[in-house]
């Protein structure tokens, strides 16, 4: 049987299992912490950075996706330092962000724009570049817009971790980082088919099956990709 551990989380005392990480404590008491990176049974990055909380006697912000308890560990997990950090890396995203999100097809279940809208953040403060790549729509199984990924690596460790074909991986550094396949190509490899499981993780629009509509025209079927 674990261990029993006793924290003192947002002012109360608490306990929870030896290895539990402070998220998982908080989720366990019913307190939300909002991330984009983190996934149940996948391995934790601290990618994303929003689920950071306060610790006491640390001097930076933690990730708490990947920081475990500890005995006498004081945590505050919304204090106005939490908060500020938060709303900082939502607008930063969203600054870089496409301006598309009444065309998109994951606006109304989109989980960046529903952190923002908990966060109760409208036009983000920041002035940045914006990513703007093409769209990869050559695949018969998957349609990529990259100019949408967050970089939350959410795919790369469902396409390594459960469906077990490495297919994508990160490639550059700062602003040109990007989840890329093989040397930057685009995707177009029959390891997608039947495959949906980069799409079901993604939290935005990056990542979609193609829409096939069939409809004569000239004799031919038009597909449309969306």
């Amino acid at each position: 049987m674990a261990k029993e551990i006793e924290v003192t989380l947002n002012d109360n005392k608490v306990t929870g299992a030896e290895g539990m990480t402070i998220l998982d404590l908080a989720r366990a008491k019913g307190i939300d912490i909002p991330t984009l990176c983190y996934v149940e049974d996948l391995l934790p990055t601290g990618a994303c950075r929003l689920c950071v909380v306060e610790v006491e006697g640390s001097r930076t912000l933690v990730a708490s996706c990947h920081t475990p308890i500890a005995p006498g560990m004081v945590i505050q997990t919304h204090s106005p330092r939490v908060i500020e950090a938060r709303r900082q890396i939502v607008e930063l995203m969203l600054a870089s962000h496409p301006d598309t999100c009444l065309v998109c097809d994951k606006a109304n279940i989109c989980e960046l724009r529903k952190i923002a809208a908990d966060l109760d953040i409208g036009l983000p403060r920041f002035r940045t570049r914006k990513h703007y790549f093409a769209i990869e729509d050559v695949s018969p199984y998957l349609v990529r817009d990259m100019s949408k990924c967050v970089l939350c690596r959410r795919c790369i460790r469902g396409c390594n971790e459960i469906a077990k074909k490495n297919v994508l991986g990160m490639a550059y550094r700062g602003f040109d980082s990007k989840v890329v396949v093989d040397c930057d190509e685009a995707i177009n490899t029959e390891a997608c088919r039947d495959c949906d499981v980069c799409v079901s993780l993604c939290p935005v629009g990056a990542l979609s099956k193609p829409r096939k509509v069939e409809e004569k025209r000239r004799g031919k079927v038009q597909v449309i990709k969306g």
